[in-house]
This record gives structure tokens, C-alpha cells and sequence, in this order.
């Protein structure tokens, strides 16, 4: 009966690992797209100082090609929707429920329960 005990506590070890995993990767994901949306922001907020008369590059590669102003600000508006979308998705993903019954809030007695206490 240990035996069976121990390979439950293995299965569930393996779940809480992997659920870590995920965590941590998430949050990694929501991270970047923080940091990407900050620096757009501050993009945006430099194209909106400028007028018609100034130029605008874009660096592609190792060049800087002129870019129209309008065209500028078009793209980090776009940009900006994509991330924001992104953070949206990101925000609404769940982690797989938790299934042994350990959950903040479960009363003991169901901990017992639900992890085959024994008597």
C-alpha cells in the first residue's frame, strides 16, 4: 500500500513541477510583452512631438531608410494594439486546474480525503 502512496505522491510531484514550469514561462511571456509595450509607449509619445518638417528613419539591418511620418505612427499603433492584444490573451490563459484537492480554501478533512489519507 505504501508502494501505491508513493507513485500517487511521484504523479502528483510531477504535476506540481510541470505546473511551475508553466508558470514561470508564463509570466516570462507577460514580462517581454510588458517591456515591449513600455518602449512602444515612449515611441509613440517621440512621433507625436514631431511635425511634418522632421524626418524619420527606420532601421532595417545595418541601414537607416527615410520613413514617412504618418506611416511611422501608423505602424507602432498597430504595434501597440498587437501587444495589448497579446497581454489580453496572455492575461486570460489558465493554469490546468488543480486536482489534488490542495487548493487554498479546501477544509482539511477534504485535503485528507482527496490525498488517500490513511487512518
Amino acid at each position: 500500500m505504501t508502494e501505491a502512496i508513493q507513485k500517487k505522491l511521484n504523479s502528483e510531484l510531477e504535476k506540481y513541477t510541470q505546473m511551475q514550469k508553466d508558470v514561470s514561462k508564463s509570466m516570462s511571456a507577460r514580462q517581454k510583452l510588458e517591456t515591449q509595450l513600455a518602449e512602444n509607449n515612449i515611441v509613440k509619445e517621440e512621433l507625436d512631438l514631431l511635425d511634418s518638417a522632421n524626418t524619420v528613419f527606420k532601421l532595417i539591418g545595418p541601414v537607416l531608410v527615410k520613413q514617412d511620418l504618418d506611416e511611422a505612427k501608423a505602424t507602432v499603433t498597430k504595434r501597440l494594439e498587437y501587444i495589448n492584444g497579446e497581454i489580453t490573451v496572455t492575461g486570460k490563459l489558465k493554469l490546468p486546474e488543480l486536482t489534488c484537492g490542495w487548493e487554498v480554501g479546501t477544509p482539511w478533512a477534504d485535503r485528507q480525503a482527496t490525498a488517500g489519507h490513511i487512518r
